[in-house]
Formats: structure tokens, C-alpha cells, sequence
């Protein structure tokens, strides 16, 4: 019972150690990519995790490209 308490209590220190250090994370166009990937990969063929982590990659893929043309200055004519 003792070995139990500590391994649980070990295992949550560290886990609000890691918490407290860790950087925010820029997601931007991950969340609006993996809810419509993981409703596709769901109907599609009920892998609605794996449509969930396409979605991300894509949306934030999508949303850096967007930010790089909103960014970039207008050619002068």
C-alpha cells in the first residue's frame, strides 16, 4: 500500500511539475480542422481519431499559410 502511495504521489508531482513548465501551444486552425476531420474520418470509415489528427495538420497548415499572405505586403503596380 505504502509503494502504491508513493508511485501515485511521484507520478502527480510530476506530472504538475511538467504542467508548470510547459509552453503555451500555437494552434491555430488545429481545433476547426480536427472537429471537421473527426466527423469525416467518422462517417467515412469510422477512424474518427485518425480524421481528428488529419484535420489538425491540415488546418494548421492551412491557417500558417494564411497568416503568411495576410502578412505579406500588396504588390505595387
Amino acid at each position: 500500500m505504502k509503494a502504491k502511495f508513493k508511485a501515485t504521489f511521484f507520478g502527480c508531482a510530476l506530472t504538475l511539475g511538467l504542467a508548470a513548465t510547459a509552453m503555451p501551444a500555437d494552434a491555430k486552425g488545429c481545433i476547426k480542422g480536427a472537429l471537421i476531420g473527426g466527423v469525416a474520418g467518422h462517417y467515412a470509415s469510422r477512424h474518427g481519431v485518425l480524421g481528428a489528427a488529419a484535420g489538425c495538420v491540415v488546418g494548421h497548415h492551412l491557417a500558417k499559410r494564411r497568416a503568411i499572405q495576410n502578412s505579406a505586403p500588396e504588390p505595387v503596380r
